[in-house]
């Protein structure tokens, strides 16, 4: 999932409070570094896609199960509330926190145009219980910038010229024909976005992360990938996937 650091700073969060368990939260890293907000492109997910945040108590630790739900709220929140999967978080018994990912569904949305010509911006905090107090200060809520923006490749029906004189190939040479529904279903499964394919002549690696490449080799493979995702796409919904245009998708 794409992050967006606007801007960020190194905090430590409190542990170990006697007189209270506060739940802290934040979006950044695990080890405190504390991002002014993160972002979420759902187009970036044909249904399901998620958002990491991370949760620690400033308190003791105890022997049993410990639960927490978010809640959404901020200027867009009315658009953005009904695609947030309703959970309960678990901070298991004997840990202090951790790593929790905060789910969204694009075809959830209210309007399919909501987020494609302007960002949104919606808060989340912890839903009052009698088991955390609200987080200390900087740590009580989180920032998400949504957007819904998905360009075409420009490497997907044809290869930009180059000079470096190597051989690629188009995407569709291995995915066949774009359609949006298509490249949305590939990021939410492969992960990779406006990636590149390379002749796999020489010691070329499957993915250069680098450079955002991968092998004509593994380009294969994916293409399997994605074969037997849609299969189970098709298997357990009731209509076949199928395109912007109503076309079933094919791989």
């Amino acid at each position: 999932m794409a992050m967006a650091l606007i801007g960020c700073s190194h905090q430590d969060v409190p542990t170990f409070d006697t007189h209270e368990t506060r739940l802290n939260i934040w979006v950044g890293t695990a080890a405190g570094v504390v991002y002014e907000s993160t972002s979420y492109n759902y187009s970036y997910a044909y249904e399901e896609g998620s958002v990491t945040f991370y949760a620690q108590i400033s308190g003791m630790p105890v022997d049993y199960d410990r639960t927490f739900r978010l809640e959404v709220f901020g200027k867009d929140s009315a658009q953005v509330a009904p695609t947030v999967r309703r959970e309960d978080f678990i901070i298991p018994a004997g840990a202090i926190g951790g790593t929790f990912l905060l789910h969204l569904n694009t075809q959830l949305l209210p309007d399919a145009s909501l987020f494609t010509e302007r960002e949104g911006s919606v808060q989340f905090r912890m839903v009052p219980n009698d088991t955390f107090a609200i987080g200390t200060e900087d740590h009580q809520s989180f920032t998400v910038i949504v957007k819904n923006y998905l360009a075409k490749p420009d490497n997907w029906d044809t290869v930009p010229t180059r000079n470096d004189m190597l051989i690629y190939f188009p995407l569709s040479k291995y995915f066949g024909s774009y359609s949006r529904v298509k490249y949305q279903f590939m990021i939410e499964h492969l992960g990779l976005i406006d990636f590149q394919i390379r002749s796999s002549m020489g010691s070329l690696p499957a993915y250069d992360e680098e450079t955002n490449t991968i092998s004509a080799a593994y380009a294969v493979q994916l293409q399997q990938v994605m074969q037997q995702a849609l299969r189970e796409y098709n298997e357990t919904h009731d209509t076949p996937l199928t395109d912007e245009y109503g076309e079933a998708v094919t791989f």
